[in-house]
């Protein structure tokens, strides 16, 4: 087996095992979406879609982009990982009880309201937080030492005790919202309990020396999460208010905001495809950053990614007639989105694959540009397009905007490290993939059987037709 082959091979496997511990996981919490909409009407349920909006950028806060550090000071030659291990706990909690603090004295300073029956929600999330940022870095961790089987079976453990603390909560009458935010700190405790003995052995230290130049490192970085995580949240929480009153007869906008919710679930099976490859390719980038060969490895990993995202953009797309009877039907009145959202989280995994240039050449702030200036991009179209197009609009302001960033990057990143992507190729892939989803969605039948079969034969038709494409280009690179 040549070295390239071992190295693929090595990546593919990676991407595999860090997939069970993101996919299943996440998938396992898709399935959660029939209980929750069940159990939630709309209005309720987009509730809970803008807490965790919420939640979601506060977490790269609370972290402060020191995951990515980490992983750079500690494969750096010379680096010292333990040293850089301690000195990114310390900044993230400490980062994290300031957080807190900020928020407890905006939560009883009635600046954040909060309403009676879900007084106990901000507690919870607040828990869950904490939780989240103080057991990031030893996750981490796992990740260098190439433990990713440990990884998978914590996150699969922690998403069993989820769906069960949900199926126990839930099951009797009266269920209201913070009780899916109990249940998730709850679940989020098995965190604590695993990593117990390295919490216990970490000491604060703040070597300057060593925590000047990870804070320059990763205040970009956090920046770069912060505008990212709202261009993907932003919309979430930003419908309720946005929307005009009478834009849907007979629906406010609270309640189209769960709509919006339920149906941007759909969503996960790319953001799944992009956040198993992006744990395993990251270290691998790190690890290849000063091999000569290492812009066509690039190039080529890339180019695998787009072959295998557009895919499974197909596939969802295929087969939604009968994925959407995960919702319940009252939900389905926004599943038009589902295309557009899948194609923008395919072009968010193509930007993180450009992102490695400025980050094995140590210019985080052009990240921080390029993801701020998409952030803005999202906040100004949506401002214009919601109440122009509704939820529609907001859908393709995902795409437009992570397309942008993307293109963006690729031009930036020519000029410092020229990388030989296969540009005129991807594009065809994914765009010609994203024109014949609109085409089968032209001729349904009506009947669930029916559509069903035809979604699995189009599947099989799609896989095959790529891997005729694409057959030689992966045995090469595959086989042993």
């Amino acid at each position: 087996m040549s070295s390239n082959q071992g190295i693929f091979r090595k990546l593919f496997t990676d991407t595999a095992v860090y997939g069970l511990g993101s996919i299943v996981p996440r998938i396992f919490n898709f399935f959660l979406v029939p209980l929750h909409t069940r159990v939630f009407g709309p209005e309720a349920y987009g509730r809970i879609t803008d807490a965790y909006g919420w939640i979601a950028i506060l977490n790269v806060v609370f972290l402060f982009g020191m995951e990515t550090a980490y992983l750079r000071y500690s494969t750096k030659s010379g680096g010292d990982e333990k040293k850089s291990f301690q000195t990114a706990q310390t900044v993230v909690t400490l980062v994290s009880l300031v957080m807190l603090m900020l928020l407890y004295a905006f939560y009883f300073s009635d600046v954040i309201s909060i309403r009676k029956e879900e007084q106990n929600l901000f507690l919870y999330a607040s828990v869950t937080l904490l939780t989240d940022a103080v057991c990031a870095i030893p996750f981490v961790r796992l990740r260098l030492q190439n433990k990713s089987r440990i990884f998978a079976g914590l996150k699969i453990a922690n998403i069993g005790l989820l769906v069960v603390f949900n199926l126990w909560f839930l099951s009797g009458a009266g269920a209201t919202p913070e009780l899916v935010f109990q249940a998730n700190m709850l679940a989020n405790f098995l965190f604590l309990i695993y990593f117990l003995p390295v919490l216990i052995s970490w000491r604060p230290r703040f070597d300057r020396v060593l925590a000047e130049p990870m804070l320059r490192y990763s205040f970009p970085v956090m920046l770069t999460g912060l505008a990212g995580m709202t261009n993907e949240m932003f919309s979430r929480i930003s419908i309720d208010n946005w929307l005009p009153a009478d834009f849907y007869p007979g629906r406010s906008p609270a309640y189209v905001q769960g709509i919006f919710g339920a149906c941007y679930k759909f969503a996960i099976f790319m953001s799944l495809i992009v956040q198993a490859f992006r744990m395993a390719a990251e270290p691998f980038f790190f690890s290849k950053a000063e091999d000569k060969n290492s812009p066509e490895l690039f190039a080529a990993v890339n180019h695998y990614f787009t072959v295998v995202a557009t895919f499974f953009m197909m596939a969802v797309c295929f087969n939604l007639n009968w994925l959407k009877y995960l919702t319940d039907e009252k939900y389905w009145e926004g599943l038009g989105i589902v295309p557009w959202l899948l194609l923008g989280y395919l072009w968010l995994g193509i930007y993180y694959n450009l992102t490695v240039w400025f980050k094995i050449t140590d210019r985080t702030y052009y990240g921080t540009i390029i993801t701020m200036g998409g952030a803005l991009l999202t906040v100004l179209l949506n401002f214009i397009l919601i109440p122009v197009f509704g939820i529609m609009g907001s859908a393709v302001v995902t795409f437009i905007s992570y397309f942008l960033m993307a293109v963006m990057c690729y031009f930036i990143g020519k000029k410092f490290y020229p990388i030989p992507y296969h540009v005129f190729r991807g594009l065809i892939t994914v765009f010609t993939g994203f024109g014949v989803v609109f085409l089968f969605n032209y001729f349904q039948t009506g009947s669930v059987v029916a559509d069903a079969l035809r979604g699995f034969g189009a599947t099989l038709a799609a896989a095959f037709v790529l891997w005729l494409v694409e057959k030689d280009s992966f045995r090469a690179r595959f086989s042993a």
